[in-house]
Order: structure tokens, then C-alpha cells, then sequence
């Protein structure tokens, strides 16, 4: 039985896998997101190598939140990361000695879904994933769909407010800056400044203070029912669920898959997607 490396880059871990031929992840090993496009690779393959001990394994697949090429070897431009054409493929194949293939991270999160999670059964899925960013993947007629130049599925970068929120892409408006993990740090961040009375287990999680605020932080104090960090899940929410009302309209699926780190946090944000 052949056994692979997945590898998935997000904007505070690494996480590597092992994976046999029917999707059961075997061994995981993850290390933290360096701030530099060069110490990432030195992560990645770190993180290869720890996951990888102790198996004889064939090939790697990464995850990289950003334009990939048709070719799956170069990420051509990643908004959050200083990439621009890194040939990822080639400096993480020469470190490491074996095979590896680059993809976007949702069109491999989607394709993984599809093949052995929520995604079974259904021909034509999209799905979203809500993590640092905001990604995308396509499944239509069982085929992941690439586009012509391998980076379809951008949805992050869909502008949906006109001159709105600058984004790492350059561009202003974008989906990911009203839904994501970063969007979800900066509406508790708002609402903690306005109204610090209805924040104090939020604040009472990080430093005591609104710039100490983090992500672990909201999802916390939204299970012990602050109203601040309840109320900016509510508020992603309500921008994933616009725009995933759009994208029914472009590509009527039978699904939508929505994953991410944001997701875990389960009804509490599916609910207000859903309405």
C-alpha cells in the first residue's frame, strides 16, 4: 500500500500527514508558520520529515493558500505569503528526495472532501474554506475544475464591497476580509473596543486587553456565550452565507462544503450561514 505526505500551509501552522491509498491519515506532525517565505519552505520539509519518520513513503502533496500554475509546481502569487512564481515544487523536491505536487489548498481540501468526506455522492460541490483567508474549490460533473491557467476558485478575492477593506492581494473589498479568521479577529476587536461591559470573558482570555485578542481567544469565549465573540462569529457568518447564496446562483451544487480552522467551531457558525 503506497503512502503520501499531505501538507497543508496555513497562517499559523504547518500541518503535515501521512495518508494511505483510502484517505486514512496514519501519522500528523505540525510546526509553526515561520514569518518568512523562505523559512516556510525550511518548515514544510521539517514537517515532512517528522511525519514521515518511521514510513516509507512515495510522494508529497502541498496545500498553498495562493495561484498555483497548471503545471502544480509554482505558486504564482500568494496574497498572505512574499511568493511571487516560488517554484515550490523544486525547492521542496530537492530537500526532501522525493516526488512532490503543489495544489492550491481548497482545491485539495475539496478534492479530499469529495473523494472521502462530506462531499461522497454528490457530482457537483463547492467548497469554501474559512481559515486565515477564505479559499475555494470547484467539483462539477465529478471533475475538480482548475480553470484555464490553474486558479479558479479565487473566491476569496471576489470583491463584495466597491472600494471597501484593503487586501493582501492589492485589490480593496474583498470576501476574505469580511469572512475569515482575520475578519473574525477584527470584529472582536471592534465590538470589544465599543462595548468592553459585554467582552469581559473575551478580555479576560488574552492579556486583558483589546489588542491581545487572538482566535483561540473569540472561539473560547463564544462557548462560555460572550456576547462579543457570539455576536462576530454571527458576523462572518452573515458575510460567508451572502456569498455562498451568490455562488449558488453561478453554479447550482447539491453541496456546499465549509471548512477551515473558523469552521471547527461547528452550528455556531453553520447556523447563521445557513439562514
Amino acid at each position: 500500500m503506497g503512502l503520501t505526505i499531505g501538507v497543508d500551509i496555513g497562517g499559523t501552522k504547518i500541518a503535515a500527514g501521512v495518508v494511505d491509498e483510502e484517505g486514512t491519515i496514519l501519522e500528523t506532525h505540525t510546526v509553526p508558520t515561520p514569518s518568512t517565505a523562505e523559512g516556510i519552505v525550511d518548515a514544510i520539509c521539517a514537517a515532512v520529515a517528522g511525519a514521515g519518520q518511521g514510513h516509507e513513503i512515495e510522494a508529497v502533496g502541498i496545500g498553498a493558500a495562493g495561484y498555483v500554475d497548471d503545471k502544480r509546481a509554482t505558486v504564482l502569487f500568494a496574497p498572505n505569503i512574499d511568493w511571487r512564481h516560488e517554484p515550490l515544487k523544486d525547492k521542496v523536491e530537492q530537500r526532501v528526495g522525493l516526488p512532490v505536487v503543489v495544489e492550491n489548498d481548497a482545491n485539495a481540501a475539496a478534492w479530499g472532501e469529495y473523494r472521502f468526506g462530506a462531499g461522497q455522492g454528490h457530482e457537483d460541490v463547492i467548497c469554501i474554506t474559512l481559515g486565515t483567508g477564505l479559499g475555494g474549490g470547484i467539483i462539477i460533473g465529478n471533475k475538480l475544475r482548475r480553470g484555464r491557467f490553474g486558479v479558479a476558485a479565487e473566491f476569496g478575492h471576489i470583491r463584495v464591497v466597491p472600494d471597501g477593506l484593503l487586501c493582501g492581494c492589492g485589490s480593496q473589498g474583498c470576501w476574505e476580509q469580511y469572512a475569515s479568521g482575520r475578519a473574525l479577529v477584527r470584529y472582536a476587536k471592534q465590538r470589544a473596543n465599543a462595548t468592553p461591559e459585554n467582552a469581559t470573558i473575551l478580555l479576560a482570555l488574552g492579556d486583558g486587553t483589546v489588542d491581545g485578542i487572538q482566535g483561540k481567544h473569540i472561539s473560547e469565549a463564544a462557548r462560555q456565550g460572550c456576547p462579543v465573540a457570539v455576536d462576530s462569529f454571527r458576523e462572518l457568518a452573515r458575510w460567508a452565507g451572502a456569498g455562498l447564496a451568490d455562488l449558488a446562483s453561478l453554479f447550482d451544487p447539491s453541496a456546499f462544503i465549509v471548512g477551515g480552522g473558523v469552521s471547527d467551531e461547528g452550528d455556531l457558525v453553520l447556523d447563521p450561514i445557513r439562514k
